[in-house]
């Protein structure tokens, strides 16, 4: 049976009351020191670990500190230097465009909306979401990642599979003001607790109001559909 809109926006309020107590400490886990240089990690943090982009980065921002410097550089100089960040060559490639973009559209400055972001050579929403809400305070959307992806199905904020779509679901039901932190406060619950192949239903804090909790069939599915398992999920760890 399809919940009210009503019955919907009560619960994501009681997730959102719930995470924030219990995940107090979450936030952006990308090291940065300005907007650049955020752009520039959470290009590189597709597919790959925060804490790995964490390694990487440091290097990548002495020798190219700022948009122009990035957009002056050599795609094999570029390509060495992310390598351990995984799919490098793709990953160059969209920091020189987005660099030398910045550069020539923005005086080497990262804009603040959102059109202007997803204009950005390997910017997409996700990238963009990120960036304004944490470089400027400025909530023009939510990063739908792969965990936000499988916890909005899980817990019944969305029944797409399409960040698009999920994205769209989750502003619909989250003030504004918490657009930015969401997808934190869901994506540090799905790598504690919520875990894709052995999620910890009885420990989990909104096991009561999570219409998914104690159902390893409906862990298996949602983290089949993200791409997290592709395999049989063991049972729902009791604990």
């Amino acid at each position: 049976m399809r919940e009210s809109k009503a019955v919907l926006t009560e619960r994501a309020a009681q997730i959102l009351d719930i995470l924030e107590t219990t995940h107090p400490e979450a936030k952006c886990a990308l090291d940065y020191r300005n907007p650049f240089e955020l752009v520039a990690a959470t290009i590189l943090s597709a597919q790959c670990t925060d804490e790995r982009v964490n390694q990487v980065t440091p290097a990548l921002f002495r020798r190219y500190p700022d948009a122009k410097k990035m957009a002056g550089a050599k795609p094999e100089d570029l390509e060495a230097i992310i390598r351990p960040t995984g799919f490098f060559r793709s990953k160059s490639k969209s920091l020189l465009g987005c660099a030398t973009a910045l550069t020539e559209r923005h005086g080497g400055q990262v804009p603040r909306t959102m059109d202007e972001m997803t204009a950005l050579p390997g910017v997409g929403r996700k990238t963009a979401s990120v960036v304004l809400g944490h470089a400027y305070d400025i909530a023009e959307g939510i990063a739908v990642d792969t965990h936000v992806t499988r916890l909005s199905g899980l817990l019944g904020l969305s029944e797409h599979t399409d960040p698009v779509k999920i994205e769209r679901d989750l502003m619909a039901k989250f003030p504004r003001k918490h657009w930015t932190n969401i997808s934190h406060l869901l994506i540090l619950h799905g790598r504690r607790v919520c875990i894709a192949r052995r999620p910890k239903c009885a420990a989990c804090i909104l096991n009561d109001i999570c219409p998914s909790a104690f159902s390893p069939e409906a862990a298996k599915a949602a983290a089949v559909k993200t791409g997290e398992v592709t395999e049989p999920a063991a049972d729902v760890v009791r604990e």
